[in-house]
């Protein structure tokens, strides 16, 4: 409990206050630059506040903490770093200029980062206690291989289109070749190790917290990750034969074990 609160609901209050404090000079200034920023900040403090302001801080919260730190900076570095070169997102063209279309995108962002965050801050927050044990060993395995698959895939997209003779093509390479999504795909597998690191101190209400990873799927291949880059790409490419060929090869998310010759 803090301020008479559960700690737990408390967090969620402040992941909304940070969004909705960021929007003020966001809509002043018309700008998007920081979305993502702040979205991935607000992973490193609440999951910093977390453990601060938990009862006890364990292995497993630690664990936690340096797992959800390492992917929200990473992640925030690298978006930050893009939408400074390309100078806009044109997802919020339509949006920046009225007020409440544009405070919504950015409370839909404090669902996000709580959604998400979910079996993490269960896991911190909680009194009930337990050594790590063999399913924190398998959720990092886990949390290790998605990273690594959403890193790569993200450091190949960047290079490939770095260089002018790929300009209006699109990446079959690398990963890509494995999955047309393979940043998605370790980004699901990152969080359902997440939430295995959780599982075993999650009783009562907590298991709820377990919509984590099932949020993560939902909204990238359902919402707005895959479905809005497939109909993107299909509008740019499907008329060529070669990326007709790409599409048949190549599964949408779970990368196949081999590579088509």
């Amino acid at each position: 409990m803090i301020f008479g609160i559960p700690l737990l609901v408390f967090l969620v209050g402040i992941i909304f206050l940070i969004q909705w404090i960021a929007f003020i000079p966001a809509f002043i200034f018309q700008t998007e630059k920081f979305f993502d920023l702040i979205g991935s900040m607000t992973y490193v403090l609440i999951m910093s506040l977390a453990v601060f302001l938990s009862a006890e801080m364990d292995g497993r919260s630690m664990l936690l903490l340096v797992l959800v730190m390492i992917w929200a900076i990473r992640l925030g570095l690298f978006l930050f770093s893009r939408i400074q070169k390309t100078g806009k997102d044109s997802r919020f063209d339509k949006i920046k200029p009225f007020f409440l279309p544009f405070l919504l995108t950015w409370t839909i962002q404090g669902l996000w980062v709580t959604f998400t965050l979910a079996a993490a801050l269960s896991a911190i927050t909680t009194t009930h206690r337990k050594d790590m044990g063999f399913p924190a060993l398998i959720g990092l395995i886990l949390w290790i291989s998605g990273f690594f698959f959403e890193v790569v895939a993200d450091h190949q997209k960047r290079a490939f289109r770095a260089n002018p003779d790929n300009q209006g093509k699109f990446i079959d390479s690398g990963l890509w070749a494995l999955s047309r999504h393979p940043n998605y795909f370790g980004e699901i597998v990152l969080w359902i190790g997440i939430a295995v690191i959780a599982i075993p101190v999650l009783q009562g209400w907590l298991w709820l917290s377990l919509i984590s990873p099932v949020f993560v799927i939902i909204l990238l291949t359902r919402i707005s990750g895959i479905p809005l880059l497939e109909k993107a790409a299909d509008k740019q490419w499907l008329e060529q034969e070669a990326y007709q060929a790409y599409k048949e090869r190549t599964p949408l998310l779970i990368p196949k074990l081999w590579i088509h010759q």
